[in-house]
């Protein structure tokens, strides 16, 4: 424990002293709790996130110079020197255009484009040394994703677009829960690819419990909402947000909303979306077979689960690990035919039982990360990144979550079988295994509604 614990406050040092590139990687370490020990994930994710280093007021105006050929305090009629908050490659401040709308800037940090391919080509350099002297270290995966991903995260323009699209997806493909979603507004006059200029956005922490509570919404309501945006986005739209930590996702109550929950006058959330720099697009064989690989771990189905590994990289030895790390559930509960086999209740025990897996497969690990393509990598950060969430929302997984993905990872199969053959038989054949998967899914809110009175009694 205090040799890792060591060696984590170390490598966070570095992180922060290098920034730009390493913050990012500091960033993807946070989320690999599935391989890393606990004291490497727990100290990125408690500083790499909201506590990053934060540029000088005068860095601040020398990129508006550059980009703009203006001061901040000439372009808005108020700028606070001060950011309100700082990432890795930027930090954001609070302004005031000449018409007196409020808005965030979003502003990089200088010389991060100069820095950021020598810092990738360095990084490449020790991960590759590392992985010759101990071939089982093998983090390059790692490194190729963030060459990849770096330059469109650096291209704020490009973030101004995912953010538009994302919007005219769920109003399209998810109208049900469209005005659930929101994306803050972009100021294109004001916006550069360096400088990206938003509405700003007066809402809750999607982790702050108490905030959300004070609100009149409900946490188990918020990680519903998440569960359901996500869903949509992976198993429909192929077009995904892959950084959805707590510091790019807020709450408010749903606006222009007459409806109350139950007697208890309960908001319903609405879910704004912030950072769209990292965004993954499915193409329509990968989407329909993580769709169907889902399908198959929701309904305990080995033989599906196996087939669809495969087809996404896993190979035929480590499709159970793989399966292993996109539930954080050892096999022998995947494969169990209860409802709530895939449910993380978010113990000690859970943290101790996926520690001591992490150990004991870290070569099978670290191979399986290496054959899987970079998209399919980015949806387990993006699976990660969601687990942190409704752990700090719920304690954990809920039941009412595996409903929601069994449900859109169902529909999106279904809709692809319908489109690949006409015939009346076939779509007979589909309308009875859509038939049979809503029984199983209202076998799966009966059961639901079995276990909401024991969760309560047991809060």
């Amino acid at each position: 424990h205090d040799a890792h614990l060591r060696s984590a406050n170390r490598l966070q040092e570095l992180c922060f002293r290098n920034g730009g590139i390493y913050i990012k990687l500091g960033q993807h370490i946070a989320q690999l709790e599935y391989v890393l020990p606990q004291e490497y994930v727990q100290t990125m994710r408690e500083s790499m996130l909201k506590r990053c280093p934060v540029s000088s007021y005068e860095e601040v105006r020398g990129v508006f110079k550059k980009e703009i050929g203006e001061l901040p305090e000439t372009v808005f009629a108020e700028f606070d020197p001060v950011p309100i908050a700082s990432a890795s490659l930027a930090q954001v401040h609070a302004a005031t255009t000449h018409d007196g709308k409020k808005v965030a800037v979003k502003v990089q940090h200088d010389h991060l484009l100069d820095t950021s391919v020598i810092d990738i080509a360095t990084v490449d350099l020790v991960v590759n040394a590392l992985n010759y002297i101990f071939p089982t270290f093998d983090y390059r995966w790692l490194v190729d994703e963030i060459r990849e991903s770096a330059p469109k995260e650096l291209d704020f323009l490009c973030e101004a677009q995912n953010s538009e699209r994302c919007l005219v997806n769920f109003r399209k493909l998810s109208p049900h829960i469209a005005n659930s979603i929101y994306t803050p507004k972009v100021y294109w006059n004001l916006s550069t690819s360096r400088i990206l200029t938003m509405e700003y956005i007066d809402a809750k922490e999607v982790t702050d419990v108490k905030g959300i509570k004070d609100l009149g919404i409900r946490p188990v309501d918020v990680s519903n909402l998440v569960n359901k945006a996500f869903a949509e986005m992976i198993f429909k739209h192929g077009f995904v947000h892959c950084d959805p930590h707590a510091a790019n996702m807020m709450i408010r109550p749903l606006p222009q909303d007459s409806k109350k929950w139950f007697v208890l006058g309960l908001k319903r959330p609405q879910l704004v979306l912030l950072d769209h720099g990292l965004y993954k697009e499915l193409d329509h064989a990968t989407r329909i077979n993580y769709a169907s690989l889902w399908k198959a771990l929701v309904r305990a189905d080995q033989n599906g689960i196996k087939e669809y590994s495969i087809k996404l990289g896993a190979g035929e030895d480590l499709h159970a690990l793989f399966a292993g790390v996109l539930t954080m559930r050892p096999w022998e509960r995947v494969i169990d035919p209860s409802f709530g086999h895939l449910v993380l209740d978010g113990n000690n025990t859970d943290h101790s039982e996926m520690q001591m897996y992490a150990n004991l497969y870290f070569p099978q690990i670290s191979e399986l990360l290496r054959r899987l393509p970079n998209v399919i990598l980015l949806m387990l950060k993006t699976n990660d990144c969601l687990r942190a969430v409704n752990h700090a929302l719920v304690g954990g997984s809920t039941p009412e979550s595996f409903e929601i993905i069994a449900r859109a990872s169902s529909e999106a199969v279904f809709e692809a079988k319908r489109m690949e053959k006409r015939f009346f038989l076939y779509r007979f054949i589909i309308w009875l295994e859509e038939l049979l998967n809503e029984l199983h899914l209202f076998g799966m809110k009966l059961w639901l509604h079995y276990q909401q009175p024991r969760r309560i009694l047991a809060g």
